[in-house]
């Protein structure tokens, strides 16, 4: 498997496994809204306060969390093969601090924020940057609101021409779990597999696009990947 490259996409299963909360109940419900009620341009629109709270608890809970054996088994494949492009649906941080980079968040992150006029990014997770009171940028002369820096739903996900390029030149190309719901995300598995590469997936229940790859491993990510990550070192070598 010399030069061979290798692309991981990865979804809410695997920071699930570290205790990353969904905050949906039973219902799916957020303080008895629908998530996709504090996840949209609109949501923001109409009412800010509430979207800005939502995604703060989830910035706060970052502290709570650390990478589990399906991170950190990435980053032994990411830093013993030359070419694996990382690729994450998920916003936190625990592919960086499992010590993977140069991830491609393609839904945002939650360690960011974005200001509203500009456009521009800054890293804000100091304790005063975690309150429910906005936060508001240091690019501008007259400071403007920010927002998250985040891909509601109707956005258009981060790199995505990078990351179809990634995948459509790739030889292998893994999933780890996503339940295959979401596009353009679950739709990349097509990419993959009509440029020729060997697909795999590892999932804790069958997702609705098994059909489309080559291997299909059901079960935590934190306990299959060490193997399998060593089966595929042992091929590249």
């Amino acid at each position: 498997m010399e030069q061979r490259k290798v692309v991981v996409l990865t979804g809410a299963g695997i920071s699930a496994e570290s205790g990353v909360r969904t905050f949906r109940d039973n219902g799916g419900l957020w303080e008895e809204h629908r998530v996709e009620d504090v996840a949209t341009p609109e949501a923001w629109r109409h009412d800010a306060d509430m979207v800005w709270r939502f995604y703060q608890a989830r910035r706060r809970q970052l502290s709570e969390v650390k990478p589990n054996e399906g991170h950190l088994s990435l980053f032994r494949f990411q830093s013993e093969v030359e070419h694996v492009t990382l690729i994450t649906q998920n916003v936190d941080d625990l592919h960086e601090r499992a010590g993977c980079t140069d991830v491609i968040h393609m839904h945002g992150e939650l360690r960011t924020l974005r200001c509203e006029f500009s456009h521009e990014r800054e890293v804000r997770m100091e304790p005063s940057d975690l309150s429910d009171d906005f936060a508001y940028c240091t690019c501008c002369t007259h400071q403007s609101r920010m927002r998250p820096d985040i891909v509601w739903f109707g956005e258009t996900p981060m790199e995505m021409t990078r990351i179809i390029e990634a995948v459509e030149s790739c030889d292998l190309f893994v999933v780890v779990g996503s339940s295959g719901h979401v596009y353009p995300a679950a739709g990349l598995v097509n990419h993959a597999k009509h440029s020729g590469a060997h697909t795999v997936l590892v999932n804790l229940e069958q997702p609705a696009n098994a059909e489309a790859f080559d291997e299909v491993h059901l079960g935590l990510a934190g306990e299959l990947l060490p193997t399998l990550v060593s089966t595929w070192l042992k091929e590249s070598n």
